[in-house]
């Protein structure tokens, strides 16, 4: 998810059970740096995904503002949560259509900067200067060739785990009535946010802001999410509250494919947005919020974990399995029991997608993860954090700093926080 606001925790409904350890609105836990070397998923799967991209989230903590989409997800994922907060007859879908519009002025009492994403005008921007870029609108010096101009790409995080977020929702891949996607909204979607441009000015790193390149499913999935397509009929000075109206309708419109293959009122979770961690030897943490753990009668776990985008996803299922097992590793080092199962629900679709780690592949994994935490130290030792382009460079807000797209990072910072 992205929102990072601590939120009150929520008070239990009528006859239903008692508040969750977090809300998926706010995640009081994961900003407490710890001394030592630390992992969540979001941050190890940004390391296999791009070493310089973990570094501009985690050493640097470059600003990015959070899209529509990924706010979409963090409310869904709200509103799901808040579901079982009901009595177990009172969870319907027209329930939880009911409880968009509550949590969405709950996720804005607590962050009124979410209400800018809808605002009919955007932020002024710096003047854009082209860079590298071929006539296409492509990088020209990418080692691995230029970014696909075409081609879906979705995910699964938002929540939590997809590249765009983590957290928050993910983005999906979704058609244009209006053709090209990118066409409909290129000035708002293709810009460099108002934070990252400041980083840039304050820094020296560069003294013009290049477009962001994006994937066609990028910005497709924020036409989506913001409801642009409502501006098409929409009266003067009515824009804002038309794109808010269908941001609000298009979160609605993925609880069907929630009560498509799951039954809530007979089920009742024994955690939902849980905050587990545990120690690898003596150094490493390993922490993480699970959107909902099952737990049947004969004590088997099953780890529930949302997707609000559809398929196709092969970019970003692997991550999402390495999310879920990096949760089964938790749970087995802290209850002794390797989870039954670890299952992914993509709304958008309506599909369910299960997984059965067993011990020694989770035993494996846990190599890999100590691994990996070598990796990020000798990097920060050396200051080292090479690019590593590929489809999902589509997707970075932090295209203005790297060199693949003619940028340049910020400087290193003197002293980089410990905890990852």
């Amino acid at each position: 998810m992205t929102a990072q606001t601590v939120f009150p925790p929520p008070q239990p409904g009528p006859g239903g059970p008692g508040p969750s350890p977090a809300t998926s609105a706010g995640r009081p836990g994961l900003g407490d740096r710890p001394a030592g070397p630390s992992l969540s998923p979001s941050r190890a799967a940004d390391f296999k995904t791009c070493p310089l991209l973990f570094r501009f989230r985690t050493i640097d903590k470059l600003p990015e503002q959070p899209s529509a989409d990924q706010v979409r997800g963090t409310l869904v994922h709200a509103v799901l949560e808040r579901l079982f907060d009901l009595p177990a007859a009172d969870r319907t879908p027209q329930a939880a259509a009911a409880l968009v519009a509550p949590e969405w002025d709950r996720l804005v009492a607590h962050d009124p900067r979410l209400v800018s994403l809808f605002a009919t005008e955007p932020a002024p921007r710096p003047s854009a200067a082209p860079g590298p870029l071929s006539t296409s609108g492509q990088p020209t010096s990418s080692p691995s060739g230029p970014l696909p101009t075409s081609g879906p790409l979705s995910s699964g995080t938002a929540a939590s785990g997809t590249p765009s977020s983590a957290p928050a929702g993910e983005p999906a891949a979704v058609s244009s009535p209006l053709g090209d996607p990118a066409a409909a909204v290129a000035p708002a979607a293709g810009a460099v946010s108002a934070g990252d441009a400041a980083v840039v000015a304050s820094q020296g790193a560069a003294t013009a802001v290049p477009p962001l390149v994006r994937d066609p499913a990028a910005v497709a999935a924020e036409v989506d999410a913001t409801g642009q397509l409502a501006l098409v009929d929409a009266p003067p000075g009515a824009a804002e509250a038309a794109r808010l109206a269908a941001f609000l309708s298009s979160a609605g419109d993925l609880l069907p494919g929630y009560f498509a293959v799951e039954d809530p009122q007979r089920l009742e979770p024994a955690e939902r947005e849980t905050l587990i961690s545990t120690m690898i030897g003596d150094e490493l943490l390993i922490r993480g919020y699970i959107d909902r753990l099952d737990i049947s009668p004969a004590g088997d776990l099953r780890v529930v974990d949302y997707k609000t985008g559809g398929a196709p996803r092969e970019a970003f299922e692997g991550r999402a399995l390495f999310q879920l097992k990096f949760y089964a590793l938790v749970l087995w080092r802290t209850r002794g029991v390797v989870p039954r199962v670890l299952r992914l629900l993509y709304l958008k679709d309506a599909e369910i997608l299960d997984y059965s780690p067993e011990a020694d592949e989770l035993e494996r994994f846990e190599r890999t993860l100590v691994a990996l935490s070598q990796a990020v130290e000798r990097a920060k030792s050396t200051q080292d954090f090479r690019p590593k382009p590929s489809r999902l460079c589509g997707w970075c807000n932090h295209q203005a700093f790297c060199p693949e797209f003619g940028g340049t990072p910020p400087p290193f910072p003197q002293s980089p926080t410990a905890g990852l």
